[in-house]
């Protein structure tokens, strides 16, 4: 990469919608985002988001690809990592480094839309970990039902971007009332699932508005995500009642959420279809 280019890339990222933009892709993976599942994680207009998805592929900095009626867009590792590797060439006159720059992993360029790499392995246990802000109501409610519900074919997990000091106490009365396990529940931050030895994730879900546009951790093993986002419960502070009825909405909504995503037959479902089925089953209430 010549000095033209990387100035080029660096201006092309020195703009915050596009940079969350690019961080999006670069969690993505090989999988791709289409232009809707991106504008909903940014909250940004079809056009605003055109705009900013051409200044990125002009600078080479993302791919994009027709699958059927789709356009999938990916991060375009190889020329990040040459951007990387000038930023860091001759590093401390060739000295060895205390912090070795980590560059992204160079395999991740590699795509082949064969059936066998869109579908997903049947595995015997499936990773699921539910995004919220403070981690005390919603995720720790889906966490807690999907393993009731998940019959051992699923292990749920759940975190926050800026997690309370403690579970919310309406949350596990709730849970205790219709008899799920609350033992070993409590709020994490999501960093905590990003590092090397974390569990590897197959799906990340959120399940607040406020968590889906911020920019998440790069999760290991580049998980399939979506949005299943809805009212905070704890927001709730008319009334005993009204709380109580808020949060055994959130909890009927989880558990018919949760209940379609296990009736998916996941080892068929190739990844474009598999996504859309989650953001449909993200949208449903009743």
């Amino acid at each position: 990469m010549n000095e033209a280019q990387v100035v080029r890339a660096l201006g092309a990222l020195a703009q915050e919608t596009r940079l969350r933009l690019f961080r999006l892709l670069v969690v993505a993976g090989p999988t791709g985002l289409t232009p809707g599942s991106m504008a909903d994680s940014l909250g940004a207009s079809a056009t605003v988001l055109s705009f900013h998805l051409k200044e990125l592929h002009a600078a080479g900095l993302v791919q994009v690809q027709r699958q059927g009626r789709y356009q999938i867009y990916r991060a375009a590792i190889t020329p990040m990592n040459e951007l990387l590797s000038y930023l860091t060439a001759h590093c401390c006159q060739g000295q060895p480094c205390i912090d070795t720059p980590l560059l992204v992993c160079a395999s991740c360029e590699t795509f082949e839309t064969t059936k066998e790499t869109l579908t997903m392995s049947d595995k015997p246990v499936y990773n699921v970990l539910f995004i919220c802000t403070h981690n005390s109501a919603r995720s720790i409610m889906a966490e807690a039902l999907l393993n009731q519900l998940g019959g051992g074919k699923f292990r749920a997990y759940s975190a926050g971007s800026r997690p309370s000091s403690q579970v919310h106490p309406q949350a596990l009365a709730l849970l205790q009332r219709h008899k799920i396990p609350t033992e070993g529940l409590y709020s994490k931050n999501w960093e905590v699932f990003a590092q090397p030895d974390a569990p590897k994730m197959d799906f990340v879900l959120t399940v607040c508005d406020q968590a889906a546009g911020e920019v998440c951790p790069v999760w290991p093993g580049q998980p399939m995500s979506a949005h299943w986002g809805m009212q905070d419960p704890a927001s709730v502070k008319s009334s005993p009642d009204n709380l109580d009825k808020a949060f055994s909405e959130v909890f009927r909504v989880l558990h018919r959420r949760i209940s379609l995503f296990l009736s998916l037959p996941l080892p068929k479902l190739d990844q474009l279809s598999l996504q859309k089925e989650l953001r449909q089953i993200g949208s449903t209430a009743d």
